[in-house]
């Protein structure tokens, strides 16, 4: 990151990041093409970015903490954290640097504005980090950072973290809020999700499209949202959501990418 040349401001995003290691498998859950829209979206981000990033931040919803924790290994190792998949997806390889002083800063920029924050040395890249970024970031040259969630999951705190970090985007440092805008499970398996998943996905795309205030608002309360319970039975794969937004600051969001894998509807955000 040290360099003297001003880097570009970078977006704010959230991505869904599949199920399991879904774009690395002979077979899908589904027909052979329910991932390959979510797929050529991924593969867009860098080139639709105003230059490479200098690094990456990314909040991924499958790690909790008692607090905000951002990893600072120098050398982060993959967690296999899936079960059930083929033997190769265990074998799979994204070896980008981790970069402690980017952590460090971002423990920094929490406790500046009285948020709890931790560093951990050991931390590697679980597969809502790695899967999708080594489709859209395969070259694995970029250092990371992941960030976890507040294992209270409280919106209002999430929105206040990535406020609180939203600086970084100045220094060249893309933040990516890594989940699901549906992650109901049981649903996706047994089917019928299409028209719930439909509403919530407009009433969260009518939010994140909201100016920065009332977007605040209605994140805050998104259990209020149409079919909220249904979407999330457990929120922790939409709370990255509430990261990107607050990183993204005074910008208004915009729907990127929607789609319907599975027979669920899935979005994605950006905050220019």
């Amino acid at each position: 990151m040290g360099t003297s040349v001003k880097p570009a401001r970078q977006p704010s995003l959230f991505i869904p990041h599949g199920g399991g290691p879904c774009f690395f498998m002979e077979w899908t859950m589904g027909p052979p093409e329910t991932w390959d829209k979510t797929r050529a979206f991924l593969e867009n981000i860098q080139p639709s970015l105003p230059e490479t990033p200098r690094a990456l931040l990314v909040i991924s919803g499958h790690w909790e903490e008692d607090v905000p924790t951002a990893g600072a290994a120098p050398f982060p190792e993959l967690i296999y954290d899936y079960s059930g998949f083929p033997p190769e997806t265990y074998k799979l390889a994204w070896p980008a640097p981790g970069s402690p002083e980017l952590a460090g800063k971002v423990q920094q920029l929490l406790l500046q504005r009285g948020l709890p924050a931790r560093l951990s040395v050991t931390r590697g890249y679980d597969h809502g980090v790695f899967v999708p970024l080594k489709v859209a970031f395969r070259e694995a040259n970029i250092p990371v950072v992941t960030l976890s969630l507040a294992r209270s999951l409280d919106p209002e705190l999430h929105l206040a973290v990535g406020s609180a970090l939203a600086p970084v985007r100045n220094e060249g440092v893309l933040v990516i809020g890594s989940g699901m805008s549906f992650h109901n499970l049981r649903a996706l398996f047994t089917g019928g999700a299409l028209n719930r998943s439909a509403e919530f996905d407009r009433w969260l795309t009518e939010t994140v499209e909201s100016p920065a205030a009332e977007r605040e608002v209605r994140l805050k309360e998104w259990k209020n949202a149409p079919h909220a319970a249904f979407a999330h039975p457990r929120e922790e794969h939409l709370i990255p959501l509430m990261v990107a937004a607050g990183a993204g600051g005074n910008s208004t969001g915009r729907l990127v990418f929607r789609d319907s894998p599975m027979g669920a509807v899935i979005s994605a955000y950006r905050w220019d």
